[in-house]
């Protein structure tokens, strides 16, 4: 069995290295040599890039969580100390004083920009915000019941028929104006999925407007009166989006980048972000706080419903609670938690039934040593979810909403992606459990196929005439 035994050895042609480590057989002989691979921050790696052609093994780590795919300058996160950093600078710190273009901007080019940087890089979004006017018959298209999601994976998938000057991304002109125009579209493309599905008129960006005061008109704004912005409102839209522009290579991250492995155009890997992003265990998630507080209905239910949480055999969760990657309290949720509190105070919601409800879970389970003993902490899809209801937006576009901030960190990582040169197209292998070689049995020898079946039987598929709509 072949042993992973430190090495004096060092990574060849990798500024930052440490010893190796060394894969030996039975008898001790070296097999392969894995250097480690120091991080600034966290832990380090084993550069296993060439333990395939060396040892022939591979590792084996389905969903990638002692993984590195990548190095990686953009975003930190310490889950066991609660930490997360952009470019360095800790999330609270952005919330409270920055604005969620200057740090898109941080995220895109590792500085905060200067003055100058920050007009020039503001007013370049301001001027890509709308859409072309072909792009709004497309909304035609849809059913007015479709997911927000589905329209904007459609819309932004479309994106690159319209703008065929910008996808070759060998060009750093033209990745940098794709990368704009994608940050400034998002907002338009998603408040237009919400007005069509309401049956209202889609409302123009206004250039005199910052990003996220413009997304809210551009939302709740009528032609039948005059649309006024309270400064509250905005600033909790502000901080909704920086603290989910982006979170390491997360799921929908990793997909940006595994795509764009391929030298796809940014529009097309921004379109595969969303559809990862849709999931419910990955952007779903604050719908699913919502809908959870709607199903336990009221106060009354919450000792039935935190029973249930604990019980292992209840298929019931608490949905905001805990998560993978913190094993503290989730840093952008103590951000949220400030935030979300100033918004019930200006919006006076403080008796609609479903915030009491959030606010007398969030005190018991914070009290609740099962919870507190397993870091069970309310996360950032808790709060983000009471943020984005006391803002009037509607269920269906919570998602919407985190794409349109994560857009910024996608095409973070994608820059970063496209200018390593030691990045390749992504080829994971895989641990193959099919049958061995064997040979093709002909169809008259097969059998009637009455016993071990494949298929399943007795389920009824629906024809076209039962679905609504065809």
């Amino acid at each position: 069995m072949p042993e992973l035994v430190p090495s004096n050895g060092h990574a060849a042609g990798h500024t930052a290295h440490a010893d190796a480590y060394c894969l030996c057989d039975e008898d001790g002989r070296e097999v392969a040599r894995l250097p480690r691979l120091e991080a600034t921050l966290g832990v380090g790696a084993v550069d296993v890039r060439h333990l395939l052609d060396d040892a022939k093994i591979t590792t084996y780590d389905p969903s990638f969580s002692s993984t590195a795919s990548c190095s990686s300058a953009i975003t930190y996160v310490d889950g066991d100390a609660g930490v997360l950093l952009y470019r360095g600078i800790p999330i609270d710190a952005l919330v409270e004083k920055s604005t969620f273009l200057e740090v898109a901007y941080l995220l895109l080019f590792g500085e905060l920009p200067t003055a100058n940087e920050l007009d020039t890089f503001t007013n370049d979004i301001t001027h890509h915000t709308m859409l072309h006017e072909q792009l709004a018959s497309f909304y035609n298209g849809f059913r007015r019941d479709a997911h927000p999601m589905a329209v904007m994976l459609g819309v932004v998938g479309a994106l690159s028929a319209f703008y065929p000057d910008s996808i070759d991304i060998l060009d750093p002109a033209q990745r940098l104006i794709s990368i704009e125009r994608l940050i400034a579209k998002m907002p338009s493309i998603a408040a237009m999925a919400y007005k069509y599905s309401v049956g209202q008129p889609f409302v123009y960006p206004h250039n005199e407007l910052d990003y996220p005061s413009n997304f809210m008109r551009m939302m709740f704004s009528v032609p039948a009166e005059e649309y006024r912005q309270s400064p509250v409102l905005a600033k909790a839209m502000n901080a909704l989006l920086i603290v989910q522009a982006d979170h390491e290579q997360n799921a929908s991250t990793s997909t940006v980048r595994s795509v764009g492995s391929s030298r796809a155009n940014p529009f097309a890997c921004v379109a595969a972000g969303i559809s990862s992003l849709w999931g419910p265990l990955h952007g779903g998630a604050n719908e699913a706080v919502l809908a959870m507080l709607q199903r336990i209905g009221s106060t009354a239910n919450l000792p039935d419903a935190i029973r249930r949480a604990k019980d292992k055999d209840d298929p019931f969760r608490l949905m905001g609670f805990g998560h993978r990657v913190y094993k503290s309290y989730d840093p952008r949720a103590k951000v949220m938690r400030r935030i979300y509190e100033e918004l019930l105070e200006e919006t006076r919601t403080q008796g609609d039934p479903l915030f009491e409800l959030a606010k007398e879970l969030e005190r018991l389970a914070l009290e609740d040593d099962y919870f507190v003993s397993r870091k069970l902490y309310p996360n950032v899809d808790f709060y983000s979810g009471l943020i984005m209801k006391a803002l009037g937006i509607p269920l269906n576009m919570f998602t919407a909403i985190f794409a349109i901030s994560r857009t910024a960190g996608w095409l973070s990582h994608w820059k970063e992606m496209i200018e390593d040169p030691d990045q390749r197209i992504t080829r994971p292998r895989q641990l193959y459990i099919g049958p061995t070689q064997r040979p093709y049995v002909p169809l008259r020898a097969r059998g009637d196929g009455a016993s071990g079946s494949k298929l399943p039987a007795g389920l009824p598929m629906p024809s076209e005439k039962s679905i609504v709509g065809g």
